[in-house]
Order: C-alpha cells, then sequence, then structure tokens
C-alpha cells in the first residue's frame, strides 16, 4: 500500500509531503484545486512520462517521492530478475532536471521507465474514464472471469505449453524457409564439393608436390651438380676421397705417438667416413636421378589443380581449401537431411498443440461454469446501484487460434432497460453505467485476487447522490481487504471514508499554491456541508453533513 508521498516543484505544489494508512480514503476540493496535479504527481513515479511544462520553478528540478509496504505483493521474484534490492518499505523516487533529462530510482537504484511503469502497474491501479474503456475489451473480460474461476495455475500452464508451441513453431517455419533456399544452392554446392574431394588435398601436399615438381622439371641441373660433386670427391689423382685416404693413413701412424695425436686420428677418421658416405650417396643419387616428363605433367596437373582451386575459392593455403570442403560438406548434408528434421519438427508441433489445446480447453471448461456466477454477481450488484434492469449476455466461444490468454472467444453483452436489445458495452452503456459496472467488477476481482492499492478519479461522475452513495459503500467495502482511495465531488462518497483529505489552494501573495491536508471529524463536518450547499454554511447542510458521517 502507499505510506507516503512527497512532491516538489511540481505544476502548483511547491512542497507537499503526506502519510497515508490502510482502508478508505477519500481525496475532495473545488473544481481547479489541484485534485489533477496531485494524480498526475503520483502517475510521474508509476512510470508516466514527464513534461518540462511540469515544474513550478524552471531553474529547479521537481523529485517525486513515493514510500510503498510491499510484502505482500510477491515481488521479490521482479527485484531478483532486475538487479534491485528488495524491501519491504520500498521508496520510488523521479526527478525530473530543468533540463527537460528524467531519472527514476527504486531503492536509489537507477531504472528504466519500463521497470518503473512495470513495477507501479503491480503498486498502484489508477482507475480514471480512460480505463473504463477497458470494460470493452475481451482481454480484460477474460480477466475477470478467470479470477472467479481460480484460472491463475492454469494460465501459467497454458502459458508455458504457448511458449513452446510458438517457439516450435518458428524452428520449423525457418527450417521450412532454410529448405527453400538450399535447395536452390544445393547443385552449386554439390559440384563445389565433387570438385575438392577429386583434388589431392591433405596437409603439406602442396609444398610436396612443388618439391617433386622441382626437381624434375631442374634433373639436368641436378644431374651436372652431382656428376661435379662426385669427381671432385672420386678423381683418381686429386680426389678428396684419395687425399683423405693418404691423410688417414698419416694420422693412423701419429696416434702412436701421443695421446693428442690419437685425438687427431679419431677425428681423421670421422671425417673419412663422412666424406666416403657422402660419396656412396651421391653415387646413388647419379644413378637414381634421371629425367621422367610423364611424372612431371602429372605433379604439374596436380599442382594445377591446387591453384585454380586456391583462385577459386579466394584462398592461399590447402588448409583453407580442406575447411571450406568440410563446411560445404555440411551444407549438402544438411540440406540432404533437411526433409527428415522438417518432418520430425511437424511431428513435435503436432504433439504440442495437442497438449496446448488440452490445456486451453481446461482453461475453457472452468470459465464456462463461473460465467453465469459472474452474470448473477453483475446484474445483483448493479440493482444496488441503480440500474434493476440491467442484464449481461455472457458466451464463450472457440476461437480461430490460440490467444495470450487461452483459445477461446467472448461475446460480452449488455442491456440496461428490461425488454431492450443486446449490445456491446462501448454501444450501449452510458458513461455512468459504465463506470457503475467497472466498479462492480473491481469489487468482484477485489474478492478474488489480490489486488494492489486502487484510486478511482471520479468514478462517481454523472450518478446520484443516492447511488454514488451505495458506490461510496461497495469501495468501503473493497477497502476492508485492500486499500482504497477516492477521488471526488460528491459527499456521499466522500463521507464513507476512513480517512478524508481535502486539496486546496492557497495565495501568498502573487504565487498561488495547491496543498494536501488530512481533515479532523470537525473539519469532514464543514467540508461535506460545503459540498453539499456551499460555502454559505446552513445548519441544514450541517446537520446533514453530520447525518453522512454518522
Amino acid at each position: 500500500m502507499l505510506v507516503h508521498l512527497s512532491i516538489k516543484n511540481y505544476a502548483l505544489i511547491d512542497n507537499l509531503n503526506v502519510d497515508f494508512t490502510n482502508g478508505f480514503t477519500c481525496i475532495t476540493g473545488e473544481t481547479g484545486a489541484g485534485k489533477s496535479i496531485l494524480l498526475g504527481g503520483l502517475s510521474l513515479v508509476l512510470g508516466k512520462r514527464a513534461d518540462l511544462s511540469s515544474l513550478r520553478d524552471k531553474d529547479k528540478k521537481c523529485v517525486i517521492e513515493a514510500e510503498f509496504q510491499i510484502d505482500k505483493y510477491n515481488l521479490k521474484p521482479f527485484f531478483k530478475d532486475n538487479d534491485l534490492d528488495y524491501e519491504e518499505r520500498t521508496i520510488i523516487r523521479r526527478e525530473i532536471q530543468p533540463s527537460g533529462k528524467s531519472r527514476a530510482f527504486i531503492n536509489d537504484s537507477p531504472v528504466t521507465l519500463d521497470i518503473l511503469t512495470r513495477l507501479g502497474s503491480s503498486l498502484i491501479d489508477v482507475h480514471s474514464q480512460h480505463q473504463t474503456l477497458q470494460l470493452t475489451d475481451n482481454d480484460f473480460q477474460l480477466k475477470v472471469i478467470d479470477a472467479l474461476a481460480d484460472n491463475k495455475s492454469l494460465l501459467a500452464d497454458y502459458a508455458g505449453k504457448l511458449r513452446l508451441y510458438k517457439t516450435t513453431s518458428k524452428e520449423l517455419s525457418e527450417l521450412v524457409d532454410f529448405q527453400k533456399e538450399a535447395n536452390k544452392e544445393h547443385d552449386y554446392n554439390s559440384f563445389l564439393l565433387e570438385e575438392l574431394q577429386a583434388a589431392p588435398l591433405k596437409l603439406g601436399v602442396q609444398e610436396d608436390l612443388e618439391e617433386q615438381y622441382e626437381q624434375l622439371n631442374n634433373v639436368e641441373n641436378i644431374l651436372e651438380l652431382i656428376s661435379s660433386g662426385h669427381q671432385l670427391l672420386n678423381d683418381e689423382q686429386v680426389g678428396i676421397v684419395s687425399l683423405l685416404t693418404e691423410l688417414k693413413q698419416i694420422a693412423n701412424r701419429l696416434s702412436g705417438y701421443g695421446t693428442q695425436y690419437a685425438d687427431l686420428n679419431q677425428r681423421v677418421q670421422s671425417v673419412f667416413i663422412e666424406i666416403d658416405d657422402i660419396a656412396s650417396e651421391l653415387q646413388n643419387f647419379q644413378e637414381g636421378t634421371e629425367a621422367n616428363p610423364q611424372v612431371l605433367e602429372e605433379i604439374n596437373t596436380k599442382l594445377q589443380q591446387l591453384y585454380d582451386l586456391q583462385k577459386k575459392h579466394g584462398v592461399q593455403e590447402v588448409a583453407e581449401l580442406l575447411q571450406i570442403r568440410e563446411d560445404l560438406a555440411e551444407k549438402v548434408s544438411v540440406t540432404e537431411n533437411l526433409e527428415a528434421d522438417i518432418e520430425k519438427k511437424e511431428k513435435e508441433l503436432a504433439g504440442q498443440k495437442i497438449a496446448l489445446q488440452k490445456a486451453a480447453d481446461a482453461l475453457t471448461s472452468k470459465r464456462k461454469k463461473v460465467v453465469p456466477q459472474l452474470k448473477k454477481q453483475l446484474e445483483d450488484s448493479l440493482k444496488a446501484l441503480g440500474m434493476p434492469s440491467a442484464t449481461f449476455k455472457i458466451e464463450l466461444f472457440k476461437a480461430n487460434d490460440f490467444k495470450a490468454n487461452g483459445a477461446d472467444g467472448l461475446t460480452f453483452l449488455f442491456s440496461a432497460n428490461k425488454g431492450g436489445d443486446y449490445g456491446e458495452l462501448k454501444k450501449v452503456a452510458s458513461g455512468g453505467e459504465l463506470s457503475r459496472i467497472m466498479l462492480t467488477i473491481k469489487s468482484i476481482l477485489a474478492k478474488y485476487e489480490n489486488l494492489p492499492t486502487i484510486m478511482f478519479d471520479e468514478i462517481d461522475t454523472g450518478v446520484s447522490g443516492e447511488i454514488s452513495g451505495k458506490m461510496g459503500d461497495i469501495m468501503q467495502a473493497m477497502s476492508k481487504s485492500m486499500q482504497v482511495f477516492s477521488i471526488t465531488h460528491l459527499p456521499q462518497v466522500a463521507s464513507k471514508g476512513d480517512h478524508h483529505f481535502k486539496v486546496y489552494k492557497l495565495e501568498e501573495g502573487a504565487v498561488t499554491k495547491t496543498n494536501m491536508k488530512q481533515l479532523s471529524n470537525e473539519e469532514r463536518v464543514v467540508e461535506l456541508a460545503e459540498m453539499l450547499g456551499g460555502k454559505e454554511l446552513s445548519d441544514s447542510a450541517m446537520a446533514h453533513a453530520r447525518q453522512l458521517l454518522n
């Protein structure tokens, strides 16, 4: 419930601080005194967009702060989801800077306007003439029926199944769309894949082929160089092997004259072995190297194939071609398996539709059971509000699709007069009738739902004094289980309040300010008397005011 409201520098309000408690609170004041200003200020902390023209002093910021007792509203998940500190006494603050910039805070944590609006809707239900239009909306009408039917758990189950059904339906649609596009590319992708699969693709293959190509393409030079090297090593007169043989013999003879010569001999022997091995290997190269035009052509063909593929796919490495081949294989495979995937998803969706329809049918069944109950409660309540012949025709029918709140359509028709034709509320009910119907529905909802604080903004407009008194009785009854405010011009309603506040204007020099105060019992008598008979207080008006309060 709302426990405190502070407004600074807003419209005609300079600095207002007021405390509220539970029960039924009435707010009165002359036309133009600023009741709408008070409501406008409260609306800002509930998420309404700010307007720079609202600043009283354009050089100072406007600050509106509301404190709520929220322990009964099950809002801990909301605070957790939005990373906010949960406090049973939660403070919402809205600031409007002279620059026009607006900021919002929940328990001193800055929040977006969207978060503020969602929290505000859970804390206060401000009923205005605009909200009365909700009566004509099928979703609102179904909400009333669901409250009576206690469908909260069924609606949660249905909502979960609907989310799953929509997700699967979207996935199926995406698969079908993908298949259409994939089929167009399938042949081309298959051709590219076959090209890559036919190529000798493996890591290092390009380097190996390029090396082989260089050897075969330069075989004559290679043979000439090998021959020269072989001759240098094996010439009978001055060949390195012959000279090393002589050196080997010399070193061998020296080794007997000391350790240092033995070490030298060892090194010479090692060099001789290595050179002799090189000579043998050159001999083998000479014998094994020959021109092979056919192999050279085959290698050249393979290399050209690799170069062409790299150019075609805009890459420079075989590793990149291997990745492209893998990606194409996956695309081709996916395309070829799409039919099976679509069939599987269709079966999945069909199963979910059956489950969703079952959940929707459960809602329909419970709704149908309470429709007569709602019809009776509405008609009985409206009789007490001066509409003795008011009747409703409420019928459920199967909708064409699954909606957010089930698969039901609703016919909600009204007739104010006996024997009159039934029609839609917005077409056949007057403003005063709509107000009474809305009040009745709110009072019914209050019995079945944990409604937030409700503020009725002149809901009694257009009704007589006797009927307004009965409307006041309804609001008073609602206040037994929730906090109720009523901004009213009618003394019959104001007299029903547990608490009475007056909004008034005060002129200080050349400045007019709006203020608000809680009235004592005697001040209430005077206020009600003025509402009954004007500023000139008569004995009869005062007596009538006391009678209303008693």
